[in-house]
């Protein structure tokens, strides 16, 4: 049996990322679960910032920002980030992170992230809490062991990190892929 509950943002799990923005002067990091990819050509990707936050500033100014992937090497630092404030000091060095200069933006990117998304802002959306920024990838750093033959990312099961119920989570194995069922006989 079914049961209407609040509506709320129940959608889970979701990617958990730390954003990265700033420059070599001012750089901060900001632990987001409201993130995703919203478009294939160009490479787009979104994320929502409550506009309270002291990253708002930074990226509506700059235009710019690095999405950094989490693994669970990374869920400590993840997690402080997401609870300690850029306006009481570097996060970098409070989560044990290593700050390296972007390569396509200003921004800098996580030296341990698996892999970081450098993006530039297309669009500001205003909404209730927070503004979605939609933005462009134009470049994508990656731990060479998760590039692929084919020169793309390939990252195994079980390795990048979700955000599900206040959990942090890996997924477990693979149960499809895609068009596999256009694969299959009737």
């Amino acid at each position: 049996m079914k049961k209407n509950i609040q509506p709320s943002t129940c959608l889970a799990p979701v990617p958990v990322v730390m954003v990265t923005c700033g420059d070599e002067r001012e750089a901060n990091v900001l632990t987001i679960a409201w993130a995703g990819t919203v478009n294939s050509v160009p490479p787009m990707v979104s994320i929502a910032v409550r506009y309270g936050r002291y990253s708002y500033p930074i990226i509506k100014e700059k235009g710019e920002f690095t999405v950094n992937l989490v693994d669970a090497g990374l869920v400590e630092a993840t997690d402080r980030c997401g609870v300690l404030s850029g306006r009481d000091g570097d996060k970098f060095s409070r989560a044990g992170l290593t700050k390296a200069p972007g390569v396509a933006v200003h921004a800098p990117y996580i030296a341990e992230s698996p892999a970081s998304l450098e993006c530039k802002v297309v669009q500001e959306i205003s909404l209730g809490s927070h503004a979605l920024f939609l933005a462009e990838v134009v470049n994508v750093i990656a731990d060479e062991k998760y590039v692929g033959a084919n020169g793309a990312l390939q990252i195994p099961d079980g390795v990048l990190v979700a955000y599900c119920n206040g959990k942090y989570v890996t997924t477990g194995g693979t149960v499809g892929t895609y068009a596999y069922t256009a694969k299959k006989k009737d």
